[in-house]
């Protein structure tokens, strides 16, 4: 049994306690948990968990090589006793103090691990809540035990067992345990850990012992009330910002300063270090712990209702590809990883109020659409490619946004051609359907901005059509179709033409995002032709369908928020209608 099965056998009881902790709360008065985090929590847990699919090969691959060639006492009987395995915990623990420590005073090794910390309440869900890219170099600190001779098997359950004694201790419902407080990682103990009070600042990293804390000088009795989170608050609810803030923090600060030896001291000097001209040219303002406010986006109850309901039917999905996904190939496991990840980024921007319900459901049927395509499942396939532009034209619909008529002409061209291009035979009346799609969003461009307002960006655009023209007519295109592909090539090209100049009229972000969602539409074209009269693309579903959803989200979500523009509306007017 592979240890992602082990993970969803184990989450009925993760569950079971969480509910136990809750109901708890509640009696006491003491209620911990907001639904709006625990689902970040829980989703970043099942993101770390998905990602580790990928990542497990570096991991464990690298461990046992190291075993395989250096090891000092390979195989030896000693480690599968009882005092091997008892030694081998312990030994573990050891390395993770030291891991864990480095992932408070290295930066590089703190912007993989602030994601466990980013949380402002402290429960059983915040300890599911871990990262997605602290294999990348964690690997490191448990080569000793791989040069001792620990077996890689050893390992594998010692550090499950280390992982899984963790879960207990994140809970504000347990006080203080006397003696075992002293010498074991408890709830008190860690509660210190999570806090950004300054007394309790980077203490406690114990895994299961917490004596290396007291022999190594890190260690802080829980002695006044905690304050949760991190100093530099998140104040997100999106799983990919979670995980890359402060890598785009250390990037910034690295790109910004004079100093080539700063360039580095950046990624290896403790977090919150600046080199002094970029702190200069762009200062932070100082933590104030008085100051601090709990992130809590307002949340409609049918928001609570679709972001609960949505993420029990992901959960479900993350359980399914975690038991099955270390049996498949690595592409499948990449397209339904994919399709789990743009879920999973949907709800948090839901719950954040950054796109409306409608927009999710679009954005999760087009990822299944493109699943769906790539893997062979032609049946539900054809369930959810029609279905993408019909949940677009009800968000439309929905929205009620005046001019918006070439909008629904496009998505309503845009399903027929969907419909067409799903069986053979049918190119030509879905290059028709899509041809006037194109049209339909020329107009529609056209209202608020005029005609070709961009010089640059028609003889951008048009050179590259052109080379995209060029590729297909020496590369194989029949005799028959340079007419007709001609003509969709021309409107194509003044479609995204059309959008790129109206966005540098407008100015706004909005009419970014359709510019944007125009030249994905010009990428999936080419891509599609390619695939189709050139040379067959791997993975071509992928590429295809992933830009062509792209583009129909971003120029819906554009146009409508645009509108809400012109109209003197605040956007989140159109999160509200969109629901």
């Amino acid at each position: 049994m592979s240890p992602s099965q082990i993970i969803v056998l184990a989450t009925p009881v993760f569950f079971a306690l969480i509910a136990v902790e809750y109901a708890i709360g509640i009696k006491r008065q003491r209620n911990t948990y907001r639904l709006d985090d625990a689902i970040s929590s829980i989703g970043l847990g099942m993101l770390s968990q998905i990602s580790a699919v990928f990542t497990r090969l570096l991991r464990v691959g690298i461990y046992t090589a190291v075993y395989s060639t250096v090891a000092i006492w390979p195989d030896h009987p000693f480690w599968t006793t009882w005092a091997g395995w008892l030694l081998a915990l312990v030994f573990y623990d050891f390395c993770y103090y030291w891991l864990h420590r480095a992932g408070h005073e290295t930066a590089v090794f703190w912007a993989a691990h602030v994601v466990h910390h980013q949380s402002q309440d402290y429960n059983l869900s915040t300890a599911l809540r871990q990262t997605s890219s602290g294999a990348l170099l964690g690997w490191v600190f448990y080569l000793p035990m791989a040069v001792a001779g620990v077996p890689p098997l050893v390992f594998g359950v010692v550090a499950l067992i280390d992982l899984l004694y963790q879960f207990w201790v994140h809970t504000e419902q347990v006080g203080k345990l006397g003696w075992f407080d002293r010498w074991f990682c408890s709830p008190s103990n860690h509660r210190v850990h999570h806090a950004v009070n300054d007394r309790y600042l980077d203490r406690n990293y114990g895994g299961i012992l917490i004596v290396w804390d007291r022999l190594f000088g890190s260690f802080k009795e829980e002695d006044e009330k905690c304050v949760y989170g991190t100093r530099k608050p998140l104040n997100s609810w999106d799983p990919l910002w979670a995980n890359g803030e402060v890598y785009w923090g250390l990037l910034k600060d690295s790109w910004h300063t004079r100093s080539w030896a700063d360039k580095l001291r950046v990624w290896l000097k403790p977090p919150g270090w600046r080199p002094a001209d970029v702190a200069e040219r762009f200062p932070s303002p100082a933590f104030d712990l008085a100051a601090v406010q709990r992130y809590a986006p307002p949340m409609a109850r049918s928001v609570q209702v679709f972001s609960a309901a949505q993420f029990a039917l992901l959960l479900g999905g993350v359980a399914g590809f975690l038991w099955f996904a270390d049996g498949w190939p690595l592409a499948r496991s990449a397209v339904v990883f994919a399709v789990l990840l743009v879920s999973l980024w949907a709800i948090g921007a839901v719950m954040q109020g950054r796109i409306g319900m409608g927009e999710a459901l679009l954005i999760e049927c087009g990822a299944l659409s493109m699943a769906c395509a790539a893997l062979g499942w032609v049946e539900l396939h054809r369930v959810f490619k029609p279905l993408a532009m019909l949940v677009a034209m009800a968000v439309v619909l929905q929205a009620r946004p005046r001019g918006m008529r070439w909008l629904l002409a496009a998505l309503a061209a845009s399903l027929a051609g969907d419909v067409f291009l799903m069986f053979p035979g049918y190119f030509i009346p879905g290059l028709v359907a899509f041809l006037l799609a194109h049209l339909a969003y020329i107009a529609l461009f056209r209202q608020d901005a005029g005609w070709l307002p961009s010089r640059s960006a028609l003889l951008v655009v048009s050179t590259v059509a052109g080379a995209m023209y060029a590729v297909l007519w020496f590369g194989g295109l029949p005799e028959g179709l340079r007419g007709p592909v001609a003509a969709y090539v021309v409107a194509i090209a003044v479609m995204a033409a059309q959008a790129v100049g109206r966005a540098t009229v407008l100015r706004h972000k909005p009419s970014v995002l359709v510019a944007v969602g125009a030249v994905c539409f010009m990428l999936s074209d080419t891509l599609l032709a390619i695939n189709r009269f050139v040379t067959p693309l791997p993975m071509s579903q992928v590429w295809v369908l992933g830009t062509y959803y792209a583009a129909q989200c971003l120029i819906v979500a554009g146009m409508l928020r645009s509108h809400a523009i012109s109209a003197g509306q605040p956007t989140s007017r159109v999160h509200a209608v969109t629901a």
